[in-house]
């Protein structure tokens, strides 16, 4: 965790996946609210694309964007709850080479007082892989907003004291 101090602001590379297995780009409300926090908090977007709720699916996205030398952080909707296809979990720990175990605290903590006891199906989860940070939240458009404004956005910004992930991504030139 480095402390020095940056008083500008650093975009960074950012994806956004979708799994489900009934959006499309026209429905991906939650989706689109992802990319749209992302543009208005300066960042560029990357890439976007939605998969099937399939583990195999999942990974090979992820994959490309963790092995590609300019996206620097990934956020995931969908795939978290406990029906027989959602398997987004699954699918990345697997490819995290550290979790960050926080994130999932943290958000069930922040959604306790939006959706009550209801947060302990929210299978949240966050991790690093080859420089990359990956957030996992529900498919929701609350949820995706909770975890945006509660957590990801100033973990993403250079600002953010007393530390913040961005020092922690691989670097883009």
């Amino acid at each position: 965790m480095s402390h020095k101090k940056v008083t500008e602001f650093v975009p960074l590379n950012i994806a956004v996946l979708t799994v489900s297995d009934t959006r499309t780009e026209e429905t991906d409300t939650s989706g689109h609210l992802l990319v749209d926090s992302v543009t208005t908090a300066g960042h560029q977007l990357a890439d976007k694309a939605i998969v099937k709720d399939d583990i195999y699916k999942i990974r090979e996205v992820i994959s490309r964007w963790i092995a590609s030398d300019t996206v620097q952080a990934v956020l995931v909707t969908g795939g978290t709850g406990f029906s027989g296809r959602d398997s987004t979990p699954e699918a990345l720990l697997p490819l995290f080479d550290k979790e960050v175990d926080g994130y999932g605290e943290l958000f069930r903590q922040i959604s306790y007082e939006q959706i009550g006891t209801s947060t302990i199906q929210s299978r949240t989860i966050a991790g690093f892989a080859n420089g990359t940070v990956i957030f996992v939240m529900p498919g929701s458009n609350n949820a995706c907003k909770t975890a945006w404004e509660g957590i990801i956005r100033e973990q993403l910004d250079s600002r953010q004291r007393p530390c913040n992930f961005v020092e922690q991504l691989k670097k883009v030139h």
